[in-house]
């Protein structure tokens, strides 16, 4: 449903499953069990998989913390989306790559539920994609000596109203891994 002319095509994005992004998220492991499972089910059915990776004065490039955690296996031919902000799509060549491979569809997992993950979801409808969130494929960690709730409700709530987001001709939604269709 996608505004986006001659975008038949969906891809899998994976945000920021770094070492330093996910050490001490809720349903760490799982989280990435999950996404594996994504990633095998997209490579299978030869979907475009799309790793996208931070990087900051916290996050210093190159370092142990920035690389991804080890139990993902990012393949050299599926690209890799650079980022210094918390929307995938703001000064990085996202919108490029998902061109080329015709996307119009994303079907997001990762970390920070409560920054990345939301402003790309956000970033992902504003620009005329179709963004679907996987609700047991993305985590966050405690961030409640900020005032911020505590982090499964964080998820939660994130997976509650994002079931219904929509736009003209744009569609957002929550699924949960085993049901995601490609």
């Amino acid at each position: 449903m996608t505004t986006l002319p001659d975008r038949p095509n969906t891809a899998l994005l994976i945000i920021d499953v770094q070492n330093g992004v996910v050490a001490a998220s809720t349903n760490r492991d799982d989280v990435i069990a999950n996404i594996n499972t994504l990633v095998a089910r997209a490579r299978t059915a030869e979907v475009p998989v799309i790793w996208v990776q931070h990087s900051d004065d916290e996050l210093k490039k190159g370092s142990e913390s920035w690389e991804y955690v080890p139990e993902l296996a990012r393949e050299d031919t599926e690209p890799l989306v650079h980022k210094n902000y918390p929307d995938s799509f703001e000064d990085t060549d996202l919108e490029s790559v998902l061109a080329e491979h015709k996307v119009g569809r994303l079907i997001v997992t990762g970390a920070q539920t409560d920054v990345c993950i939301r402003s790309t979801l956000h970033g992902a409808i504003v620009r005329g994609y179709d963004a679907t969130l996987v609700a047991d494929a993305h985590t966050t960690e405690d961030r409640s000596q900020y005032g911020a709730p505590a982090p499964e409700q964080v998820i939660a709530h994130t997976n509650l109203y994002w079931r219904w987001h929509e736009a003209p001709g744009r569609q957002g939604g929550t699924v949960e891994t085993a049901e995601v269709t490609f």
